[in-house]
């Protein structure tokens, strides 16, 4: 499964990179594939092993705030095994053809 997320503490202020940068390293810190861009974090991995780490990424990011918010959206695909770069070669495979 792929689950791309977006998480961020509420009152912290206009910069929440510091918040960010924290959750972002639960992830990298589990070991499974993921990538970081500018508006998600994606990650991949079996249901329970993905979502323990967003749980716990939410967790780094929202401490010492009152409240946190998550955007979160996953593809879930039986089997499926290096989604992670094999769409994106996809799309790219698809361009080079135009």
């Amino acid at each position: 499964m792929l689950v791309a997320f977006s998480v961020s503490p509420l009152g912290a202020g206009e910069s929440v990179g510091e918040a960010v940068a924290r959750a972002v390293k639960v992830v990298r810190d589990s070991g499974l594939p993921n990538r970081t861009d500018a508006m998600f974090t994606t990650v991949e991995g079996e249901w329970d092993e993905v979502m323990d780490v967003v749980r716990r990424a939410v967790e780094a990011a929202g401490e010492g705030a009152s409240r946190t918010t998550l955007v979160l959206k996953a593809d879930i695909r039986t089997g499926a095994e290096g989604a992670l770069d094999g769409k994106v070669a996809s799309v790219e495979s698809h361009l080079r053809d135009m």
